[in-house]
């Protein structure tokens, strides 16, 4: 114990000395610096994670932890203190939380018979995962409706096949066993984008909208939503134009239409600005679309981003109002896209609608590093669209599948009719980006039942004995299209495999964490356990994201899950 406080101690000292360095910003808050040496998680387990992940001026400490992983977030316990049990792992009584999560209600079993087709919109936010990383990390307890599993599995780059030079993505199928129940099969279906040059990328319009209202002024929102917004910078060229509009009780103004060679210029304009007042945000949003209409570029890539922490309380604040304002503005041609800030009034119910009716993407930045590999290393991904309102709809052959549950994308479901309907907004697919879908899927032979007594034409439905076990279609319309074109993808037993792949272990993996976490009623014999067993099949070291989760699974573990 005394050997583990004081590395405690000490890897507290790095991180608060490396936080008063960190630059581009604004110095680290009272509050921040109250908060890393009072407020650790619950017992010794808890608090040397936390500052073994504390962070600093580039976000997570990896090369600490691991450097000292071996010996606290082992497999053996700690020789002098029990393993951290689930109610450990809580909120702090002194700890006040108005953040707003809209609840979710997860997919259940459908009878093929009843429902033979599912469909959904493509989704490719990531803000459920680092959102629900900074809730382990902080250790003030996770918020089930904050787990979106989608958006968990969507956070991470898969090995799939470029797309054909004459479609926008390519699509991959694989079925094996569900590693969490027995009496189904787990399908994937991969999406994978095609990359773009970014040296001969169609020049961007920005519209950076920028909430400066008081409830950003913690070292997490403001002053990180500046170092965001300067790395981005630092990738502009000339023919791009860049705009900064900023809303607190009234919205400003502060830079129109500079060319992106004009790094200094736009960094001290970012630089400049400070938090305070309450939060107009609509009007931020109206006044950003008028700019970004005014520089509109043909062909271009035209975009507003919205940084803030979903705080609105001035004004049109509702989440249903929101929606409505920016599915008018969508027809201009400008895409919204929103980067999620801070912690304790955080809202992502409001942010998501913002993105997902915006025709744009939402992240949550919890740190520098995560700001890179947004606006850096996933910059095509991010700011450039290859196809708009992608549909999935799957339908299965009752000759072979008898029911079917679609992990994740619960507020992604769509009605049958909509998928031919153009007129149905879904989601956008960036540059490179990669989409990941999974199934359970239950087999005529699994001796799972579904009560089909209220189907009047249930005998009529037996299904084609074609050795097609189903169908995947998808729809989509080119970024500045109308018309969507349809792609489809019979599927056999050709894509069963007895050895999961890489690809949909990791992604299994993913979602049985978020299984696990909402304690979902779907999760079967999922536990953190099993999670880490089944990731041992493969080296995932050379990727530090996919090593950081099992990073973070090892850790729920020592909580008890």
């Amino acid at each position: 114990m005394k050997k583990l406080k004081k590395l405690t101690s000490a890897l507290t000292a790095i991180i608060l000395a490396a936080a008063m360095l960190s630059g581009c910003g604004g110095d680290k808050s009272a509050t921040d610096e109250a908060y890393i040496q009072n407020n650790a998680v619950g017992d010794s387990a808890g608090e040397a994670y936390y500052d073994n992940y504390g962070k600093a001026e580039g976000g997570y400490i990896a090369t600490t932890a691991a450097a000292i992983e071996e010996e606290i977030v082992g497999e053996a316990p700690m020789a002098d203190s029990k393993t951290a049990a689930k109610d450990d792992f809580a909120p702090s009584e002194n700890y006040f939380n108005t953040e707003e999560y809209n609840p979710i209600i997860e997919n259940s079993y459908m009878s093929v018979a009843a429902n033979p087709l599912s469909t959904f919109s493509i989704d490719v936010d990531t803000a459920s995962y680092t959102n629900l990383r900074r809730m382990i990390t902080e250790g003030y307890g996770i918020n089930p409706s904050a787990i979106r599993i989608e958006e968990m599995i969507n956070y991470f780059d898969y090995d799939y096949p470029a797309p054909k030079a004459d479609e926008p993505f390519s699509v991959t199928t694989e079925i094996a066993d569900c590693p969490w129940n027995k009496d189904t099969k787990l399908m994937l279906v991969g999406l994978q984008a095609e990359e773009i040059d970014l040296s001969e990328r169609e020049p961007m319009n920005l519209v950076f909208l920028i909430d400066v209202s008081g409830s950003m002024y913690d070292s997490n929102k403001l002053p990180l939503v500046q170092k965001s917004f300067c790395m981005l910078t630092e990738n502009l060229t000339a023919q791009d134009r860049i705009s900064i509009v900023t809303y607190a009780g009234y919205d400003e103004v502060v830079l129109e239409g500079a060319e992106g060679s004009h790094k200094d210029t736009i960094e001290n304009a970012i630089n400049s600005l400070s938090a305070g007042g309450s939060t107009a945000g609509a009007d931020g949003i109206k006044t950003a679309y008028k700019i970004a209409e005014k520089y509109f570029i043909e062909g271009g890539n035209n975009r507003i981003i919205l940084a803030t922490d979903g705080d609105l309380n001035v004004g049109i604040s509702s989440e249903s109002d929101l929606t409505d304002l920016v599915e008018e503005k969508r027809e201009t041609g400008v895409f919204l896209s929103v980067l999620g800030f801070g912690t304790g009034n955080y809202k992502d119910n409001k942010m998501e609608a913002l993105a997902d009716n915006g025709n744009g993407n939402y992240a949550y930045i919890d740190s520098e590093l995560e700001a890179k590999k947004v606006l850096v290393e996933e910059m095509g991904g991010t700011l450039f669209t290859v196809a708009k309102d992608v549909k999935i709809q799957v339908e299965f052959n009752p000759a072979y599948i008898k029911g079917y549950r679609l992990v994740g994308y619960e507020n992604r479901a769509l009605a049958a009719e909509d998928f031919a309907d153009d007129t149905k907004d879904a989601g956008e697919i960036g540059a490179g980006h990669s989409v990941t879908a999974l199934y359970e899927v239950v087999m005529n032979d699994s001796p799972m039942e579904f009560d089909t007594s209220d189907l009047k034409y249930q005998e009529t439905v037996s299904g084609e004995d074609n050795g097609e076990l189903l169908t995947v279609a998808l729809r989509y319309k080119a970024p500045d299209g109308d018309t969507s074109k349809l792609l489809e993808y019979p599927v056999t037993m050709d894509a069963y495999t007895e050895a999961m792949s890489e690809n949909l272990t990791f992604a299994a993996g993913v979602a049985e964490f978020g299984l696990v976490l909402r304690n979902s009623e779907y999760k079967g014999t999922a536990t953190c356990q099993s999670i880490l067993t089944m990731l041992a099949d493969y080296d995932y070291s050379s990727d530090e994201y996919k090593d950081e989760f099992i990073y973070l699974v090892k850790t729920m573990k020592r909580q008890g899950y």
